[in-house]
């Protein structure tokens, strides 16, 4: 098995060009599905590096190929997300967005130069697998890695995915490697009440809309604070409620808009089913139409037993047994790299990125990474490929 040293693995040169990498990206950030630029961005580097591609996964998905054609030990998935976030960036520095209202905000640019360098140790090094480097569209919005898993993207025989997340909560160096759920289901929904308009001072001859939301929002909670044990991590936010159009005029119409999130199978079966239960009841109770609808839902991220050792000796030789730790409970954060689990064996780690001058949380106008954490992914990447391939073959002896 080849080695890759921890204090030579990333050399100053490497570094500075995913550096180089990273800033280019964010300065020109792309929404989900919208990642044109990037994937011609992606594209032009692996021409460079002369490591062959196919693009158009999901419109602008681009998964690289290496050992492609040679006799190999196995097939590993190595996953980086590539699209930005709705938010205007408000950090002063140099590589600032040059979008407006566009940015990278939650370190997907960081994932795309992490995975190119690992490329360039990959092919430096050598691994008797083949490697899939998956560069995905639109994790943010749009479930872009259930869509390229529809188009195809692990067929041909992949065994195993392996991903991780720039994640500021925790120290730069450090990897968090866990077994089992690591990040929630998440199931953004849309309730409608439709109603009947009519004049401010004859309210019996509408039926309010807006009166009826507002009972259903402060209603909703108690699907959290009455019918979840409270032992077990759940949360219900309502981000949108829109109604009416003057204040003189009863709403016809309400929407809410928010989202479900917990990390127990069976807790979110009931509170799925009290969400149908209560948006029918207050339609029942106003007399009008109700009905809700789910958007692009996402199971949760579980890591399997197998491929989180392997994710977790990768790491011990990346970054030594101190800094490998655990990320504490599931993250009620929600993650598509879950959709690759549901066909493979996988396993989703963070990579810690906080230094002291440097702490914003993420999807926020300030976010911001410390920018040595590219050597540890890109490392962490490329070891973890080599170290899936050495076990794979000691269990076929």
């Amino acid at each position: 098995m080849n080695q890759i040293k921890p204090s030579t693995a990333v050399d100053e040169k490497l570094q500075r060009w995913m550096r180089d990498i990273r800033r280019k990206l964010h300065q020109y950030p792309e929404l989900s599905f919208q990642e044109q630029k990037t994937s011609l961005f992606i594209q032009k580097k692996l021409k460079e590096l002369d490591v062959s591609y196919r693009n158009g996964w999901g419109g602008t998905g681009v998964i690289a190929t290496l050992g492609e054609g040679e006799i190999h030990s196995g097939h590993v998935g190595l996953r980086a997300d590539m699209d930005a976030l709705p938010v205007e960036e408000k950090n002063l520095v140099p590589y600032a967005s040059k979008v407006k209202g566009v940015m990278h905000a939650c370190g997907h640019d960081g994932h795309v130069a992490m995975l190119l360098g690992a490329i360039v140790l990959l092919k430096r090094y050598g691994c008797r697998s083949k490697v899939s480097c998956i560069f995905q569209p639109a994790e943010e919005h749009g479930n872009g890695a259930d869509r390229i898993i529809r188009e195809g993207a692990l067929d041909g025989g992949v065994q195993v995915v392996f991903g991780g997340h720039i994640d500021t909560h925790f120290p730069t160096g450090v990897i968090t490697v866990d077994e089992g759920v690591i990040c929630s289901y998440a199931d953004p929904f849309s309730i409608i009440l439709r109603g009947r308009s009519g004049h401010a001072a004859r309210p019996h001859e509408a039926k309010d809309s807006l009166v009826a939301g507002a009972y259903l929002v402060t209603g909703l909670q108690t699907l959290i604070s009455r019918e979840t044990d409270p032992n077990k991590a759940a949360v219900l936010t309502l981000g949108r409620f829109a109604s009416g159009t003057a204040h003189n005029i009863i709403a016809d119409e309400a929407v809410i808009a928010g989202t479900l999130r917990n990390s127990d199978s069976e807790v979110r079966d009931r509170l799925l089913a009290g969400l149908r239960r209560m948006t029918q009841s207050i339609g029942d109770q106003f007399d009008l139409q109700a009905s809700i609808v789910f958007h692009d839902c996402l199971p949760a991220v579980i890591n399997s037993t197998y491929s989180t050792q392997i994710a977790r000796q990768a790491a011990l030789e990346v970054v030594g047994g101190d800094r490998v730790v655990s990320q504490g409970r599931p993250s009620l954060g929600a993650e598509d790299f879950a959709f690759y689990q549901q066909k493979v064996d996988g396993c989703l780690v963070r990579f810690g990125a906080n230094s002291l001058s440097i702490n914003s949380p993420a999807h926020s106008g300030t976010f911001d990474f410390d920018e040595n954490v590219l050597k540890v992914g890109a490392h962490w990447l490329a070891r973890v490929a080599m170290d899936w391939t050495a076990v794979s073959e000691l269990g076929k002896a």
